[in-house]
């Protein structure tokens, strides 16, 4: 069986669609497509199927996917142990949102400083989902938002951060109490779906705020120019990077008990590149603390 056509089949379940598998193995959608026909064909079976502009698994698809990807991790740690390098492969590492622009950036340039020749393949996607990939092997590392489960004994956390939670407000609003900027200007809410969307939430409701509700956005970066923009006020945890962009917001500290968002790694401890992943949590703890002064590195 070609492992080059179970890649291709995994990683079209997991983009939902044969132009963004394409694009991510650097292949046309007719290859991709070819690829998935002939492991179809050898296995007698139809492994995906259309729905609307996307495709999903079917029933045979979902019953192989788990498997595919634990085989696709043995070839690749094979792949690592036979080359005899004082590389242990890719390092495959998740990345939250905020931390695409906050960390990834300087975490990388030290990386590759560190270890030359480094390769790394870099996976978005929210803090469960990546805690989930790490637990299962997937990815050998990834900056999250701290797990509020608990992680199998194969991995573990550690806290880089601490960003507490502000009112970020446009910059001619400076001066203004926050709570009555919060009760009485248009509020531009971050999801809730989100760790610390449902902070604010919480910190809303114990203060017996109810705020003008205009927008509800999934992205801090988007929400600070939103308020640049004199849009409205957010509730947002005071990430470094929203006052790197020269943006006109102020940020304004909240009263009584504020909560708290934790940053940092969780890495696997089984595989080739637990070295790397050791390295990686070096480097991080090594990164500069935020402008609260509350890195725990």
């Amino acid at each position: 069986m070609n492992v080059d056509f179970l890649h291709s089949f995994v990683t079209v379940v997991e983009a939902g669609s044969f132009a963004e598998a394409a694009r991510r193995l650097d292949l046309t959608s007719a290859a991709v497509a070819a690829r998935l026909h002939a492991l179809e064909d050898e296995l007698g079976v139809t492994l995906i199927q259309r729905a609307g502009r996307s495709v999903r698994p079917t029933d045979a698809g979902t019953k192989i996917l788990e498997r595919a990807r634990s085989v696709l991790r043995d070839v690749r740690d094979l792949r690592a142990i036979a080359g005899n390098s004082s590389l242990p492969g890719e390092l495959r590492l998740g990345v939250f949102p905020t931390a695409l622009v906050d960390m990834l950036p300087t975490l990388l340039q030290r990386m590759y400083a560190a270890v030359p020749g480094l390769s790394v393949f870099v996976q978005p996607g929210t803090s469960v989902k990546l805690c989930s990939r790490v637990a299962a092997g997937e990815l050998d590392a990834a900056l999250v938002i701290e797990p509020q489960f608990v992680l199998p004994k194969t991995c573990e956390w550690h806290p880089l951060t601490e960003e507490r939670l502000v009112v970020v407000a446009h910059a001619s609003l400076r001066e203004r109490d926050p709570l009555s900027l919060l009760a009485s200007e248009p509020f531009i809410r971050y999801d809730r779906v989100s760790l610390g969307g449902q902070q604010a939430d919480r910190y809303l409701r114990d203060n017996g705020v109810r705020p003008r509700q205009r927008l509800e956005i999934d992205s801090v970066f988007a929400i600070a120019a939103l308020v640049a923009k004199g849009l409205g006020v957010s509730l947002l945890p005071d990430s470094p990077t929203l006052w790197s962009f020269g943006l006109e917001i102020a940020r304004l500290q909240l009263p009584g008990d504020v909560p708290v968002r934790r940053v940092g790694v969780v890495r696997s401890l089984q595989g080739p590149c637990v070295p790397l992943t050791a390295e990686l949590l070096r480097q991080a703890q090594g990164l500069a603390p935020s402008p609260s002064g509350r890195g725990l590195g």
